[in-house]
């Protein structure tokens, strides 16, 4: 695997991560605690896959120019921004959310998880609608 493959590993792993956060989501709903909680460490090692990936993608390659103009760039920006945003405030929170969990604090753990699934998601998919916009466009 070359270094410009990574873009595409990244909303592969993108798209997993999303897949298995609503998976888990759906199985704590129905008190499936046990394969929630397989859910949740998935998601959790997934985007940490990607992390490392997409660091070492930038770190070797660099940034990456939209190409497109006009009301396409400016939805392209939006999307970017609010996913850049979010990407660093999530990482606490999933950090808490599990810190929660491990420590059997599961009213805790609801608490937070209820910020930290949608904002979590939110970074999964717009994660792949940036690499579309810029790799597919």
């Amino acid at each position: 695997m070359s270094t410009s493959d990574l873009p595409s590993l990244n909303a592969v792993l993108n798209s997993t991560s999303a897949i298995l956060l609503i998976t888990g989501w759906f199985l704590i709903r129905n008190r499936k605690i046990t394969l929630h909680r397989i859910c949740m460490v998935s998601a959790f090692l997934t985007s940490t896959l990607f992390l490392i990936s997409y660091l070492y993608y930038h770190y070797h390659h660099g940034s990456t120019r939209f190409q497109g103009t006009g009301i396409l760039r400016t939805i392209y920006l939006s999307i970017l921004g609010t996913h850049t945003v979010l990407a660093v405030v999530i990482l606490p929170l999933i950090m808490l959310t599990f810190a929660r969990a491990l420590r059997n604090d599961l009213t805790g753990h609801r608490r937070i998880a209820r910020w930290t699934l949608p904002l979590w998601l939110y970074v999964s998919v717009t994660g792949v609608v940036v690499y579309l916009m810029l790799y597919q466009l």
